[in-house]
């Protein structure tokens, strides 16, 4: 897949499935707050909304659409930290906003979507002042580091097979599709740390089983697959 750098465009007219989300979780002030000085942008797939090297200013909250959040290594090779879908944020923006740094991951858009620009100057403000935003906040750090756990846990004692297995499992669920659109080489890219001919064989066996039937960069899981 190949990712622009892109300027946000402002979406009008969807702030309401932002407050019908967060009403149960935030006080009604935060929720003022939050529509006077956030933003409401829109992502296209392929675009990125954070990059390696710079300065973050804003934290997103996703509302619609998928993020991925990326890490490069020493050796220009990239691997999948975690998602991020509805409702959720992403704790490494908020800690590159906090600490006026630059960004060390990437997070790139898995397909359309929209998202709410937390500016940074109001995340330290929010934190001492409303109860929900600290909520929200310290339970997306908890959601991100359980699962950078097990992505270590992933990498440190499971097989190939079976991680691959669980990255076509956490994409059906996030796309509430049974039709996957990757390719062999981003699947060994972005989660099984191993070469795309082992993936492939993988996959083959998977459709050779009855799991799963493979076009040109898609994947269709069946029943049986689950």
């Amino acid at each position: 897949m190949t990712y622009k750098i892109v300027k946000f465009k402002p979406v009008k007219n969807r702030f309401m499935d932002f407050v019908t989300t967060f009403t149960s979780a935030f006080e009604p002030a935060l929720i003022e707050e939050i529509h006077r000085f956030g933003d409401l942008k829109k992502f296209r797939e392929g675009d990125i909304i954070m990059d390696y090297g710079k300065y973050v200013h804003m934290m997103p909250i996703v509302i619609s659409g998928i993020l991925k959040v990326l890490r490069m290594d020493e050796n220009g090779k990239e691997i999948l930290l975690y998602y991020l879908s509805s409702n959720e944020s992403c704790s490494m923006a908020y800690s590159c906003c906090m600490e006026a740094r630059e960004s060390e991951i990437k997070a790139a858009a898995e397909d359309d979507g929209v998202l709410i620009a937390i500016p940074h100057a109001k995340l330290d403000e929010w934190l001492c002042k409303y109860p929900g935003w600290k909520n929200y906040i310290m339970h997306s750090f908890n959601e991100r580091f359980l699962e950078l756990l097990k992505s270590i846990e992933s990498f440190a004692f499971h097989k190939l097979d079976d991680r691959l297995i669980a990255y076509l499992k956490e994409k059906q669920r996030l796309s509430g599709s049974s039709v996957i659109r990757v390719s062999h080489y981003l699947i060994a890219d972005e989660r099984t740390g191993h070469f795309a001919r082992g993936v492939s064989r993988l996959l083959k066996q998977l459709e050779n089983d009855g799991k799963i039937l493979l076009y040109r960069n898609e994947i269709k899981l069946l029943n049986e697959f689950n």
